[in-house]
């Protein structure tokens, strides 16, 4: 088949899913609808977290602020200002692009375990700092106006993680995007190319943050409640990369997937053996990063070039 026809097949096959998804509202229970808001949320930050780690290659563990500050722009916008929720999400939203861009030109001078661990600290200076604003209701936190409308939610949620899936597969097809897997591969090497890495950094970094805040701002308007505690939470962090890293890193496809598949196996999991389901879902982790150490997306391609000697080459090649 031409690269062409492939291409239209699969436009057609992408139209046709995002189609069938819509439509869930219409025909799928209240708790499968849900779950989907839940999955759809939890895909949009992978993605936001694949541009940054994935594509940059820079391991970010403070993804969950950007996602806390769209949170608190909805609310502190809806709570304490009685404005409407799309400013509240606009307001995030640039609170968290900003942020990023400030705190980009200092951390992202880091590389590797520096980076990661730097990062990592971000979330709990923030929620400290948070905890002692009276304007975003302290430790105690915000309440939203209810708005009952699952409909509504998952809409926007579908809508999100659609629109950072085409950003993603411009990403895997642009100039812009070939310069942050130049950074990943070998930074030194591609600012000798040309590159300008630290601004092509700067602006992965404040990409992911801006679908991460849209994510949090969605959700709070949703839960109807926040604090900062549950919005900075590095346990969020932690999901979103595990969710990218099962999927495949720097694919297109790889972190919606990888939320889809881990999401409804820690339901499952939930719902059947409550008592050690913890254990089950990181058991099934490790033996996804044992036996497809880069992600469903590569195993995909390389179970149709080797069938099951794919599985034998990854055990051999990433022992434990």
């Amino acid at each position: 088949m031409k690269d062409g026809m492939k291409g239209g097949v699969r436009i057609t096959g992408g139209v046709v899913i995002v189609a069938a998804l819509a439509a869930l509202p219409w025909v799928g229970s209240p708790v499968l609808l849900q779950f989907g808001i839940s999955v759809l949320l939890l895909a949009t930050v992978a993605q936001g977290w694949n541009i940054i780690g994935g594509f940059t290659g820079y391991p970010s563990f403070g993804n969950s602020v950007f996602y806390g500050l769209g949170a608190y722009g909805v609310g502190i916008a809806m709570a304490q200002f009685q404005l409407p929720f799309w400013v509240g999400l606009l307001a995030g939203l640039a609170l968290a692009v900003v942020f990023a861009g400030v705190l980009g030109i200092a951390v992202l001078r880091l590389k590797g375990h520096y980076f990661a661990i730097c990062t990592l600290g971000l979330a709990f200076v923030m929620t400290a700092i948070v905890s002692n604003l009276p304007l975003a209701g302290s430790n105690i936190g915000l309440v939203l106006p209810l708005l009952k409308s699952d409909v509504l939610f998952y809409e926007l949620a579908l809508a999100l993680v659609v629109l950072a899936t085409l950003v993603v597969f411009w990403l895997a097809h642009s100039r812009f995007g070939f310069g942050l897997v130049a950074i990943r591969e070998n930074e030194e090497g591609a600012a000798v190319m040309g590159v300008n890495t630290t601004l092509y950094k700067i602006l992965a970094f404040m990409l992911s943050a801006a679908f991460t805040s849209l994510a949090g701002g969605i959700y709070a308007y949703y839960i109807t409640f926040i604090d900062p505690g549950g919005v900075f939470d590095v346990v969020l962090n932690v999901k979103m990369i595990i969710m990218a890293v099962f999927g495949g890193a720097g694919s297109v496809l790889g972190p919606v997937v990888g939320a889809l598949v881990l999401s409804a196996i820690s339901e499952v999991l939930a719902t059947r053996v409550t008592g050690i389901a913890s254990m089950f879902f990181g058991l099934v982790i490790v033996v996804a990063v044992v036996f497809m150490p880069r992600g469903l997306a590569q195993l995909g391609t390389e179970w149709r070039k080797t069938g099951w000697r794919s599985f034998f080459d990854n055990v051999r090649s990433h022992r434990l």
